[in-house]
């Protein structure tokens, strides 16, 4: 049936020669391109996967692979700073083999569609929102020359050019129907694709999503791909599928990368005590939702193996965790915090500077709250306007400018709250970062770390190497 190269492609810096960021940053894989490669594998396509940024490649680079390898298909995942990227490798492609179909799906096009569609003539379909389902469809139409106006949840171009939308498709309702994501296809898993710095206790790490959707109504959130209902992998598969990782590839910790893995709590205590009953050397992280867990189902979650949570504790300031639509309260926030830490998880705390309405006052408060808070690591992203969120709608309208894309990776102060420069912003940025990470016993706790777990010393010593370099570079 020919062959399909699924593409993440290379995404912009955050700031410009800021490339040994690389060696302490996220290295995971798309779990998306990999169940939509086992996906195009399981209906009889011959399937590869190239992760773009994690082999370091230009996409100048991409496109000259692709061009060897002579795909029937491409399909491209798409995050909005990684757009542009996937435009020049489309561009090169189309002007050398223009016989090669080039697919686009991922967050972005499930907000921003219409519009990539239109600034991007090479992309020849976009598949919105949930795609394992849509690919199996469109594939056969296309091989079969047959309309595509009746394949829910595709953008694509008509016989005269024209950009045509069909509706919204149907939630996937069973997850556990969809295939073991395709790990084996990635060359040098697990060892390559590492998480952050100190984002897990040992190694190999991988990563899973076990459900998909969030109900809760966040104004910085584009919940458009998965949308607001819930739904979840049964306990039993996602143990399968630890049991899998653990035994094919000999993983150490998973990190499940849900939007919201603390959801059910039933569920949460049933996949907690079937690990219990039947353990398997893995520790694992999460997410969730201050107003979600109950100690209860946290000592069951500790007792499984669980070895962090990652709490959306955004701000402060209760005034603006209301302007977020948040809803969730500080004091809520400090409870579960502490619960946390008491049955022995590890706490990060996700927080952000710079949302509209953002005062001294509440930049204060936030301090404030950090200082008396339990967390073990922070993550502090400067607010970024996500297409598809409704203050994104909000701030710009339908669109936002073009040249602003490359710049939405929660590393750019791309909107300024009124009343502060970006200077200033930055200021207080470093100052709440500075503030945390510099206390005597966060250090203490991070060089132990380093000592008890080889993998973190060896990335900060290339980091640190990196950082040489390029200031030696500069001075040349």
């Amino acid at each position: 049936m020919g062959k399909i190269i699924f593409v993440n492609p290379p995404y912009t810096q955050a700031t410009e020669g800021t490339d040994f960021l690389r060696h302490i940053t996220n290295r995971s894989p798309s779990i998306g391109l990999l169940l939509l490669a086992a996906k195009a594998r399981e209906i009889g396509y011959e399937t590869e996967i190239i992760e773009s940024d994690l082999e370091n490649y230009s996409p100048e680079e991409v496109a000259h692979i692709l061009l060897e390898k002579k795909p029937k298909f491409i399909g491209i995942t798409l995050f909005t700073v990684g757009v542009f990227n996937a435009g020049i490798i489309a561009q090169i492609i189309k002007k050398r083999a223009p016989e090669i179909i080039i697919l686009v799906g991922g967050p972005h096009m499930s907000s921003m569609g219409y519009e990539t569609m239109d600034r991007f003539s090479d992309f020849d379909v976009a598949v919105i929102n949930e795609g394992e389902l849509i690919l199996e469809k469109l594939l056969y139409s296309i091989e079969n020359k047959k309309s595509l106006e009746n394949i829910d949840g595709i953008i694509y171009r008509d016989k005269d050019s024209s950009i045509r939308r069909t509706q919204r498709p149907k939630d996937i309702e069973d997850l556990d129907s969809l295939p073991m994501p395709a790990w084996d296809l990635l060359p040098k898993f697990p060892e390559a694709y590492l998480p952050a710095i100190y984002d897990y206790p040992r190694a190999p790490v991988a990563t899973y999503s076990a459900s998909r959707g969030c109900p809760f109504l966040c104004e910085f959130c584009d919940t458009s791909t998965f949308g607001a209902k819930i739904r979840y992998n049964s306990p039993q598969r996602v143990y399968d599928i630890m049991k899998h990782l653990s035994e094919t590839y000999g993983i150490k910790h998973l990190q499940f990368i849900d939007d919201l893995f603390v959801a059910h709590n039933q569920r949460v205590q049933d996949f907690s005590k079937l690990l219990i009953k039947n353990p398997i050397d893995m520790t694992w992280s999460c997410t969730a939702r201050v107003n979600t867990v109950k100690p209860s189902t946290l000592a069951l979650m500790k007792q499984a193996g669980c070895w962090e949570i990652s709490f959306g504790l955004e701000s402060g300031s209760d005034w603006l965790l209301d302007e977020m639509k948040k809803s969730q309260k500080v004091e809520t926030a400090i409870q579960a915090v502490k619960w946390t830490h008491e049955v022995g998880i590890r706490v990060k705390g996700l927080l952000m500077l710079g949302y509209p309405g953002e005062t001294q006052e509440t930049i204060n408060e936030t301090k404030e709250f950090v200082k008396n808070i339990p967390l073990t690591t922070m993550n502090l992203s400067k607010f970024t306007p996500y297409p598809g969120s409704p203050i994104y709608r909000k701030l710009y309208g339908a669109s936002i400018i073009e040249s602003d894309w490359e710049r939405l990776n929660g590393m750019n102060f791309v909107y300024k709250a009124e009343g502060f420069t970006e200077e200033e912003l930055d200021k207080e940025y470093q100052e709440i970062l500075t503030g945390f990470y510099k206390r005597p016993q966060i250090l203490w706790y991070y060089t132990k770390m380093s000592l008890c777990n080889l993998t973190h010393l060896k990335r900060l010593l290339r980091f640190g190497l990196a950082i040489l370099a390029t200031k030696f570079n500069k001075k040349i």
